[in-house]
This record gives structure tokens, C-alpha cells and sequence, in this order.
């Protein structure tokens, strides 16, 4: 690695794939031994991080952008037929594929908010929606998790592919931010303004889910 070269990822992009490796066994887990209460907070938390990648994803380091790494149809044919990807990060099929991920996870989150088990649990904006509404975001919080396992399997198996018979250095950038071979072209946007996003987002959503209306409280008599 050559002296002073820049990051590739920086943390806050670094971190968000980390938690969200963490998040994801850890909703499932949840949903299948019915702890509620943990699955509620990992969608929260997976909200959070989604929506601020989206906005990282504008305002966020070079390579982190959206513009950075999402192309057209013409450069993705171009990339398919061996010419090689114009971003340092991602390439073509990759950032299509972030694309995709973020937009999975958002849906399943969200669509967590207005499940219910009719017994013990219920969402935040089960009380919100009518029944009709309720039976589509049900129906999307279970299909929608295909999805997600199947792109994830992908993922994996695209990762494997290129660390390993490729030879490109993508688990060591993703964990330290760079290495050999895996090197930014521009400085990181500073940490700080990505944990600023981050509580910002959380005190709104925290504020938009106190607005939800409460199950009636039946009185006696």
C-alpha cells in the first residue's frame, strides 16, 4: 500500500455493514423463538441504519456515494463483458445490488411495524392501519425475507468469488477501510457528521412512533 493512500470505505460505511451482518441472524432468531421484544428493537435499529446510508449515500464519502458506483445499463453491459468498473468501490453489479439490499431491508423493517402475533405482541402501527393494510405488510415482512436470504446468499457467494479467485482484497478493505489493491481516491467525510445523521434519525423515528395510535383501553362497567 502506498504512503498516505486514502480510504476506501470509511467507518460509518464500514460499521453499517457490520451491524447489519449482526442484525440480520439476530431478527430472525428473535422471530423464531418469539422474543419480541429484541425483534422489535433490531428492526428499529435496521431502520436506522438503512435510512442513514440512504442519506450517507449523498452527503457521505466519495465512495460511499450513490453516484459513485451506480451506472447505467450501458456501463453495466460494459462491465459484463470484462472492461472493468470506473469506481474504486464497488463495481456495476455491486452497487445495483446495494441498491437492492437497502431497499429490502427498509421494506421488511418497516413492514415489521404493522404485524402483530394476535396475542402478545403487536407493532407500533399495527393500530394504525386497517385490516387490509395489515395483510399486505404481513404478507411483504414474510416474502420480502426470502429475498433478503437469497440476495445475501449471492452476496457471499460473489464476495468468496472475488477474494478469493480473484484475488481482490474486499474482507481486509471492509474491515480496516483499505488495503492493497482496495485504496480511495479522496479523503473520508468525517465520522461525526454520520453519528449526527444517525441520532437524528433515530430521535425522529423515535418521535413518528409516538404519534401511533394505542390500542383502546376497554373500561369496566
Amino acid at each position: 500500500m502506498s504512503v498516505g493512500a486514502q480510504t476506501l470505505w470509511d467507518i460509518p460505511t464500514r460499521l453499517f455493514h457490520w451491524l447489519i451482518v449482526c442484525c440480520l441472524p439476530l431478527s430472525w432468531w428473535s422471530a423464531e423463538t418469539g422474543n419480541y421484544e429484541v425483534h422489535q428493537w433490531s428492526g428499529y435499529t435496521v431502520i436506522v441504519l438503512v435510512v442513514s446510508r440512504v442519506v450517507w449515500g449523498f452527503v457521505g464519502s466519495r465512495h460511499s456515494r450513490f453516484d459513485d458506483f451506480i451506472v447505467g445499463p450501458a456501463a453495466v453491459r460494459a462491465y459484463m463483458q470484462g472492461q472493468g468498473a470506473a469506481s474504486a468501490g464497488h463495481n456495476p453489479l455491486g452497487g445495483w445490488s446495494v441498491l437492492l439490499l437497502l431497499s429490502l431491508l427498509l421494506i421488511q423493517a418497516v413492514s415489521g411495524l404493522f404485524n402483530s402475533d394476535e396475542i402478545l405482541f403487536s407493532g407500533p402501527l399495527y393500530y394504525w392501519a386497517d385490516a387490509d393494510v395489515r395483510a399486505v405488510m404481513g404478507t411483504l415482512h414474510d416474502v420480502v425475507f426470502n429475498g433478503l436470504l437469497a440476495l445475501v446468499a449471492v452476496h457471499i457467494v460473489a464476495v468468496l468469488y472475488h477474494q478469493f479467485k480473484l484475488k481482490e482484497k474486499l474482507l481486509q478493505a471492509m474491515v480496516r477501510g483499505r488495503a492493497k489493491g482496495r485504496v480511495g481516491e479522496a479523503a473520508p467525510a468525517p465520522w461525526w457528521l454520520a453519528l449526527a445523521l444517525v441520532v437524528v434519525i433515530a430521535l425522529a423515528l423515535w418521535w413518528g412512533l409516538q404519534q401511533a395510535p394505542r390500542p383502546a383501553v376497554l373500561g369496566w362497567g
